[in-house]
């Protein structure tokens, strides 16, 4: 095992078969979101949002092709929560023709919720 796969086990990351991945978390979540992100695939696809406070905090952040990398800035107003919400909206199926399953991994203040398309 290595150091990265330690890091990933750390944080109960366990996507197994799920087709998106949501990553979601403020600054403080950046390093265990760059230990994420260098153990995927790279077919892996999803969406990363990371909320900072002012554009100065935005660094680079490596994910594979298939991920879409969303940068929030509260100094503009931009919530990561109302981003999160909007993107899970998209992405979990409501009827029985579309199966989709996604796995999320989110750092956030506030109490830990279950997701489930279901």
């Amino acid at each position: 095992m290595t150091h990265l796969d330690e890091n990933a086990a750390s944080v109960g990351w366990n996507p197994a078969a799920s087709d998106r991945i949501l990553l979601a978390g403020d600054e403080t979540s950046l390093p265990v979101m760059q230990t994420i992100l260098a153990t995927l695939p790279s077919k892996a696809r999803g969406q990363v949002f990371v909320e900072v406070q002012s554009e100065t905090d935005i660094v680079e952040l490596v994910a594979p092709g298939r991920f879409g990398v969303c940068w929030l800035v509260r100094d503009r107003g931009q919530v990561l929560r109302r981003s999160v919400d909007a993107w899970l909206s998209e992405m979990l199926p409501v009827s029985a023709f579309d199966d989709h399953q996604v796995y999320a991994w989110i750092a956030h203040d506030g109490a830990a919720r279950t997701l489930s398309s279901n």
